[in-house]
């Protein structure tokens, strides 16, 4: 059982997918680890030695920044743009898209305008 950054990797997954399951790592940046540690991109998490575990925990420690680190500096980005009233904070406080998509059909469920049955159900917005 490979545990690396606080998450328990899965183990009947080949450890490049399996690498994708720490926030703040794709499928690109496992492959790029992968090829640092020379470990082969399609071997099970459960066959891993000790040591290459010990490899690969090092290196997404020391050289990414992933998981509780990520997220604070995410939630700290959005807050900035809370805080100084730009579109894209504004966007953010009022739960729609922030990159440009259209908001009458799509988004539905960001909206909270889930139509299950005839009736729209659209949530109120509230006043703050």
């Amino acid at each position: 059982m490979a545990r690396i950054a606080g998450i328990t990797l899965p183990n009947q997954k080949g450890i490049s997918i399996a690498l994708t399951s720490i926030y703040g790592i794709g499928p690109s940046i496992a492959k790029h680890i992968l090829n640092q540690v020379d470990v082969p991109a399609g071997i099970r998490t459960k066959d891993l030695t000790e040591e290459q575990v010990n490899k690969i925990r090092e290196i997404v420690e020391k050289q990414h920044r992933v998981e509780g680190d990520l997220r604070r500096e995410v939630m700290g980005n959005v807050k900035r743009l809370k805080d100084i009233g730009s579109y894209r904070g504004i966007r953010h406080i009022r739960r729609l898209p922030t990159h440009g998509q259209r908001t009458k059909t799509n988004s539905r469920t960001v909206r909270g305008n889930v139509r299950k049955t005839t009736g729209s159900g659209k949530r109120t917005l509230t006043k703050t």
